[in-house]
């Protein structure tokens, strides 16, 4: 872990520290710095203790580490907090004066945070730019990038705001570069490097996705850690001629969404745990109807409200199993913010190809997680569409919405396209559409909706990721956005450990995860959950039983140091 620190913005909630983060993430893109950034907040709108973590390095990063280098505090309550997670080399930023404190302390770097932003934007609401003029001058940057940093923090903005958070900037930085007299935080840069990169959060990412893959419909009631994606939606809508519904309800959201897509266009929707549980009905609708819909679970502790803004991975048994009745679906487990991006663009291809409701299951800290990432590559992101063009649609006669194949998929048809009536029915139907009760027609659909769709998905299943598993004694097991820390620990803990990340778990790719772990016995998974869902869920699909599990329920993600001391205890 050399050349990299670990940085901690914190206080209470409505004191800008997201500001403050976002500053200090463009700053250090600038300096040819890669960034791990993520959240830590709590369900109120002022006071509690928040912060706001950034690991910078100069190679790239794709975890947390638990113990900050430098933790800047905002409130004084934050002081007792955090200074027991400090690092061997660890610096309080405080100001004394502010919080009234006159201890002397080798771990304090006192700084008048409070007073230079009155000084110098008038208001204490400038202490998110001195506290990121402080930092940068702790760690000997460049200010010209400090200066570019703010301007595109704050673009938008009159020019005189814009200046004034600049010199308050400067101030910070001054101060810290004369009374700091530390250089241990001082990082090779190298600037330039990272221009071209993009710094972006999950929930961006599955919008921009489905931005791309051709979304025109999008409805959702806000619910944390989801909201993300319906604002860069909502954001985009204008220019990509997109309808943005926000729904009284995600029983309301998901029979739009189903409606749309009977329509004809690409829709989408995204809730956490308890929303989705409101639409496991419309799920079933989407099932029996085969209207291809997306719908994103970013899953929170529950049960119920729980932690609104924590993160779990609990909602694997429920997603696989939502619904009542038998109907195929995808569910895909993206890792990281590329495959975010990639399987979302996959998820509306294959929604739209079987006529089924695909499941992208992220969670808070794949959602909230900010990295530097390269630009994505369209040509991996090709949109697919599979229905009866326009001008094909006025060939049609005698059209069977629901008619047999050996696939399972019927041709599909857009309603205002062909003359021909469609009829579409939640009661089981015949080929035609129309209600039956009919016990031989009820097997040959449930046949087609189920075996024969679930059949073909299964061919295209995105394949599990394996990191030195021809050496390893030891194999982790994960899903979702355990991959950046269960990878990181593999190449910390040395050869005898590899790995396996999981971005699509159903259909389980059991034929590929029973092969790789042939002759494996000592095999971990590491789950945010207190079941072990996915260890079940291996042995259920393979008859693999895991050696043991590393579970975390606490509402907070894996960090690096966490997951290698919960390895180490086990080996013991």
């Amino acid at each position: 872990m050399d050349n990299e620190i670990s940085l901690r913005i914190t206080g209470e909630a409505g004191q800008g520290i997201q500001t403050i983060g976002a500053g200090l993430c463009n700053l250090f893109k600038r300096c040819g710095l890669h960034i791990f950034a993520n959240q830590d907040y709590m369900s109120r709108i002022r006071g509690g203790n928040n912060f706001f973590q950034i690991r910078v390095s100069d190679k790239p990063v794709y975890s947390l580490l638990q113990r900050p280098d430098i933790a800047v505090t905002l409130d004084k309550n934050s002081i007792a907090i955090h200074k027991p997670q400090l690092s061997d080399s660890g610096i309080i930023v405080l100001d004394k004066q502010k919080f009234g404190i006159s201890e002397e302390d080798p771990l304090f770097f006192d700084a008048p945070l409070y007073s230079l932003a009155s000084q110098i934007g008038g208001s204490e609401l400038f202490i998110n730019s001195v506290s990121c003029g402080v930092v940068a001058g702790m760690m000997r940057l460049n200010f010209g990038l400090v200066q570019d940093a703010i301007k595109s923090i704050f673009k938008g903005k009159s020019e005189e705001i814009i200046q004034k958070n600049v010199d308050a900037a400067r101030a910070g930085f001054d101060f810290s570069g004369i009374n700091f007299k530390l250089d241990k935080f001082k990082l090779s840069t190298a600037e330039g490097r990272l221009r071209n990169s993009l710094l972006m959060d999950g929930n961006e990412a599955i919008a921009l996705a489905a931005i791309r893959a051709g979304c025109k419909f999008y409805s959702a009631y806000p619910m944390s850690p989801s909201t993300g994606i319906m604002d860069m939606m909502a954001h985009s809508a204008a220019k990509f001629n997109i309808v943005v519904e926000q729904a009284e309800d995600e029983i309301a959201a998901i029979n739009m969404v189903i409606g749309a897509s009977f329509a004809g266009v690409r829709s989408m929707a995204a809730t956490s745990g308890g929303g989705f549980a409101l639409m496991v009905e419309g799920l079933s609708l989407a099932g029996m109807t085969e209207t291809p819909i997306v719908v994103v679970d970013a899953q929170r502790p529950g049960p119920a409200t729980g932690f609104p803004t924590r993160t779990e991975q609990a909602d694997l048994d429920f997603l696989i199993h939502a619904g009542h009745g038998e109907f195929a679906r995808a569910i895909f487990t993206p890792g990281s913010i590329e495959e975010a991006f990639y399987l979302t663009v996959k998820a509306f291809n294959i929604a739209e190809k079987y006529q089924i409701p695909v499941l992208i299951m992220t969670d808070q800290h794949l959602a909230d997680s900010v990295r530097d990432i390269e630009p994505f590559d369209l040509k991996k992101a090709v949109v697919q569409r599979y229905i009866i063009s326009k001008e094909d649609s006025g060939k049609i006669t005698a059209y069977k919405r629901y008619q047999f194949t050996e696939s399972g998929v019927s041709v599909r048809a857009i309603p205002s396209w062909i003359d021909d009536v469609i009829y579409a029915d939640s009661d089981e139907h015949n080929e035609e559409g129309h209600i039956t009760e009919d016990a031989g027609m009820r097997v040959k659909m449930v046949d087609k909706r189920f075996y024969k769709k679930m059949a073909g998905l299964a061919r295209e299943v995105e394949k599990p990721l394996a990191y030195n598993l021809a050496k390893a004694n030891t194999v982790l097991l994960g899903f979702g956005s355990t991959y950046g820390v269960i990878k990181e620990a593999c190449e910390v803990s040395g050869k005898d450990f590899g790995f396996i990340h999981l971005p699509q778990v159903w259909p389980f790719p059991a034929p590929e995860v029973g092969l790789l772990l042939k002759d494996k016995k000592n095999i971990i998974t590491v789950e945010n959950n207190a079941g072990g869902q996915l260890g079940r869920l291996l042995f259920r699909e393979t008859g693999i039983k895991v050696k043991s599990s590393i579970l975390r329920y606490d509402g907070r993600p894996f960090d690096l140091e966490y997951l290698i001391s919960r390895i180490k205890q086990m080996g013991k």
